[in-house]
């Protein structure tokens, strides 16, 4: 393996990689734009089934044409922020979208109240292709703002709350932090001290917690001004939007409804006692009486050394693809082949872990730190579960239809971590193998079911907070973190005083127009779960099934795509069975002791 395997190829996203190339074409990107409205401005209203067809089929074709710089542009930074270039070409990146957005922020507006005046046209056989797109634009009718207001709004936001965003980012990913390894003072970056949280060694681990959270406690002032400047902002335009409640953006977005999310949250508050076993049974195969925070994601003792190279985990994830679907298996290789998945750790880069659809492309990039861990593994076979969502998406719809929204965006990825544990298992030889695998499968199902819920909760509490008017200091976001935190684990995991501070690094809080980013990954990890049971029944059968709902994009609800497999999403015993396969792995785990 050479190092250039681990670094990812964005030159196939343009036409030249000249910086000077991209700004031209960052520049013809908005005098396109300013076309598309001297051309519909003002005239959307008047248009017949077949105009609005034209219209949905020109914006596509624009979307498709410039998606490659503006990746590019972005993906780059992500990369490097330090990167002189990258910062430059980001910036001229972020101005251009700003202008485009402005532009063409008359097409939303208007074609929503041709839609309100004509509701008919979203049925009409000539936009059958578009209709569950035209229904998810008259759904947002009500909350949009005059033309102006919303160009206001874009120009608004650049300096704004997606600064505050760029900022929280830029300052974790420039952090580094001094620690002692084996007697000799390291400094490391972000992306590469996190890594120690899953050190066999429990000392390391837990001088890795303090002093990651020990130093971002230090920059609080930072922390808190960026997320009370986002949280804010919110409650201002959901009053500016007449939106009911703080998460009706998010579920407009994410194309749920609230009955949907309380039945699911309220599953989540019912089985808290399940995690809370899982982790009394972690505590017990570590011969702990009861887990430290810095013993929650880490591997069990007498795991066996289980690092991977690159070249392994490239096989691994493959074959695991290979083994449910071919075509599947082959996009994923392909997607190692041709360079989309950057894993160097370095200064500089972006802190996790996400996957980039390149539509034009009919595939994808993908950004992570790769430090040969199982979770590294597992991270890169929920990526990759993304990609193979992107290129099913991709070939068979147009970009409107592939504006999923987050619940159905994560159900590839975790499904992809279902079958490398699969595979995984398949091939483990003793008690102990088989033990780290399904710690580490029910190690991310308890973080993103039930960690993630506290985030949720958390988030509602810092809005609830702002109107009741107290303030949101350090201090007083940490209280509201801690408080979310101990709803999920009551008494079964101890914490490091600094662990308080564990808010700062989530980018999900900051992200610039999408408050509430966390229940999606609650959605999707037991909507995936009993998907998967569904699987195990169904076996070779389901496959299409899954393929289809992959495919469809964001041409169906969730609820939609949910009903075609027997499913309602808004029933709480729809996810108790996410919940059933999850007492499953406690079960297996529990029988190997």
């Amino acid at each position: 393996m050479t190092e250039d395997e681990m670094i990812w190829d964005l030159s196939q996203m343009v036409e030249s990689t000249d910086p000077t190339s991209i700004q031209k074409k960052l520049e013809s990107m908005i005098v396109e734009a300013e076309k598309v409205r001297d051309k519909y401005h003002g005239k959307i209203g008047g248009l017949d089934a077949k105009g609005v067809l034209q219209l949905l089929e020109m914006k596509d074709a624009y979307t498709l044409k410039f998606e490659g710089v503006v990746k590019y542009c972005r993906l780059m930074y992500s990369a490097n922020s330090t990167d002189t270039v990258a910062k430059q070409l980001n910036d001229a990146a972020r101005r251009a979208y700003m202008k485009v957005g402005q532009a063409l922020a008359f097409v939303d507006i208007e074609l929503g109240k041709l839609l309100a005046k004509d509701p008919s046209l979203v049925a009409d056989p000539v936009l059958a292709e578009y209709r569950h797109y035209l229904e998810r634009v008259l759904r947002k009718v009500p909350h949009m703002l005059s033309e102006p207001e919303e160009r206001l709004i874009i120009m608004k936001d650049k300096n704004g709350i997606a600064a505050w965003e760029m900022l929280q980012s830029d300052w974790l990913s420039t952090r580094t932090f001094d620690i002692e390894i084996e007697g000799k003072t390291k400094t490391l970056p972000y992306g590469e001290i996190i890594g120690l949280y899953q050190s066999p060694n429990r000392d390391l681990r837990k001088q890795a917690n303090q002093i990651v959270y020990e130093n971002l406690g230090k920059d609080e002032i930072i922390w808190a001004s960026a997320i009370r400047a986002v949280c804010e902002d919110h409650i201002q335009m959901c009053k500016l939007r007449k939106y009911p409640i703080s998460m009706t953006q998010s579920l407009i977005a994410n194309d749920v409804d609230r009955q949907t999310i309380d039945s699911l949250m309220h599953t989540i508050e019912k089985n808290v006692s399940l995690y809370q076993r899982y982790l009394r049974l972690k505590a017990k195969l570590m011969g702990l009486d009861r887990l430290a925070n810095y013993d929650v994601v880490a591997p069990l003792p007498n795991a066996p050394e289980m690092d991977y190279s690159w070249g392994q985990s490239h096989s691994e994830i493959v074959d695991a693809y290979m083994g449910f679907d071919e075509q599947m298996g082959g996009w994923v290789d392909e997607m190692f082949e041709r360079r989309h998945i950057d894993g160097e750790v370095r200064k500089g880069k972006s802190s996790g872990a996400f996957c980039s659809s390149w539509m034009a492309g009919k595939s994808a990039y993908i950004l992570q730190s790769f430090n040969k861990k199982m979770g590294d593994v597992y991270t890169q076979a929920h990526e990759l579960g993304h990609a193979a969502h992107a290129y099913l998406g991709s070939r068979a719809q147009k970009p409107s239809n592939l504006e999923v929204g987050s619940c159905i965006a994560e159900t590839g990825s975790i499904f992809g971590e279902l079958l490398l544990t699969e595979r995984l298992l398949s091939k483990a030889k003793t008690k102990e193998e088989k033990q780290a695998i399904i710690a580490n499968v029910l190690d991310e199902f308890g973080m993103a079911a039930f960690q993630v819920s506290a985030r949720v909760f958390f988030e509602q509490s810092m809005y609830d907070t702002i109107k009741r008017g107290e303030f949101l200091d350090g201090e007083t976001v940490a209280k509201l973190w801690v408080t979310a935190r101990d709803r999920i684990y009551g008494d079964s995991v101890d914490w490091l005083g600094v662990m308080k501070w564990e808010w700062t690094m989530k980018i999900h809080y900051y992200i610039a127009n999408y408050r509430f980013y966390n229940y999606p990954y609650v959605f999707a990890q037991l909507f995936v779960f009993a998907l998967y049971k569904l699987y195990k029944e169904q076996d070779k059968s389901f496959v299409p099934k899954f393929k289809r709902l992959l495919a469809a994009g964001s041409s169906k609800a969730p609820r939609e795509l949910a009903a075609e497999l027997g499913l309602d999403i808004t029933d709480e015993r729809f996810w108790e069975k996410g919940m059933k396969q999850a007492e499953e792995f406690i079960d297996m785990l529990e029988d190997t002791l």
